[in-house]
């Protein structure tokens, strides 16, 4: 059968299609995918619901040595602090055995949290559509079908002006060294250009997860930061370690942004501590 050909990454009534499948994995990364299957029933067992892939690997788009593994886990019942300590074991286990990865994360969510009312436009979005099933019975069944609407936008990237406060301690808390800063710079790169794709979802009408696509999508309806968006876009691929760049994050892009998606979207629903 050909494969169905999506525009702006939506089906043919225009939900967001799932992006990802085990069939897309790079060959280099099918041994990792593979460790990490078995390892996670290992560590979890019977509490383990579901496992899932996202990010580049089943999108296909990894590079050898520089891109990391991305695991989403759905327990059975509420994560303990023991079960994320196991999950750092696995996370660095894999890292240390596999020179393909740059890294693993696993997150740990409960199976009832990620099917909540208050989850079902954020994580239960995002397992529904950016999660490839890698273990056990996929809740995606469970969940409804997904438009590029503003209370997707409320609910995935809402929440911005609430961060900052968070992201300034990070940086304050860093060493003061490049190799330090590096990641910080990743991080929030890539997290600034998501949130500024979803602010303009809605009107351009469709679902990327290319850092790069998002930027030019920004731009075209904020052209007077279009040149900063895409310059935090090559920075989520490619980070340096500038302190002037997480200090433009927090005092200016950052602040601006927040300030604008509430005024578009409003705020998201907040979460209980």
């Amino acid at each position: 059968m050909a494969e169905t050909v999506l525009h702006r990454g939506l089906d043919a009534q225009g939900y967001i299609a799932r992006e990802g499948s085990l069939g897309r994995v790079p060959r280099p990364f099918r041994p990792v995918v593979a460790a990490a299957r078995h390892r996670l029933l290992d560590v979890f067992g019977a509490r383990l619901h579901s496992a899932y892939l996202y990010g580049s690997v089943p999108r296909g788009t990894a590079r050898v040595g520089r891109s990391d593994l991305d695991v989403l886990v759905a327990l059975c019942e509420e994560p303990t602090e023991a079960d994320r300590a196991d999950a750092r074991v696995l996370d660095e286990g894999l890292d240390t055995e596999f020179a393909q990865i740059d890294g693993a994360g696993t997150l740990l969510y409960s199976r009832r949290r990620l099917l909540s009312d208050l989850e079902t436009h954020d994580l239960g979005w995002f397992v529904a559509c950016l999660c490839t099933p890698l273990l056990g019975d996929d809740l995606a069944e469970c969940l409804p079908r997904y438009r590029p609407d503003a209370l997707l936008a409320r609910e995935t990237n809402g929440d911005l002006g609430l961060l900052l406060p968070r992201w300034r301690e990070r940086i304050a808390g860093v060493d003061d060294s490049e190799d330090a800063r590096r990641p910080l710079v990743r991080f929030m790169s890539r997290h600034l250009v998501r949130t500024g794709f979803t602010l303009v979802m809605p009107r351009w009408s469709g679902w990327t997860s290319d850092l790069r696509e998002m930027a030019e999508a920004f731009g075209a309806y904020y052209p007077v930061r279009a040149e900063s968006m895409r310059t935090a876009a090559v920075l989520g691929y490619e980070p340096t370690g500038d302190a002037g760049v997480l200090r433009s994050y927090v005092d200016d892009l950052g602040p601006w942004l927040a300030q604008e998606y509430a005024r578009v979207h409003g705020v998201k629903a907040p979460r209980p501590l």
